[in-house]
């Protein structure tokens, strides 16, 4: 499994997580994209480079944003930015710039 690293801004959003089924989820998902980084759909443009993946919980629809970094041994999932599909991409955006 590759080794991963989260922004600040993705470490802030899973600290206030309160539902511990949700927290549950991502912690899953981040386990699938360490063991598989190529899960997430590749984005195109100016978020070239960056991966997403899908998480359905109680009827509404959540990102998480990823990178796969290279190391001088090998590679690393960088976690950048996780929360709910509303405005997801736009804050995406502002973040990376």
């Amino acid at each position: 499994m590759l080794p991963v690293i989260y922004t600040p801004i993705a470490e802030k959003y899973f600290r206030k997580l309160k539902d511990n089924a949700l927290k549950k989820l991502f912690k899953e998902a981040i386990i699938n994209i360490r063991k598989n980084p190529q899960i997430g759909q590749a984005k195109s443009g100016d978020l070239r480079g960056i991966y997403c993946l899908d998480i359905y919980y109680k009827r509404t629809n959540y990102e998480l944003a990823y990178r796969i970094t290279t190391l001088e041994n090998g590679h690393m999932v960088v976690v950048i930015m996780a929360g709910t599909r509303e405005n997801f991409y736009q804050e995406l955006k502002r973040y990376l710039k």
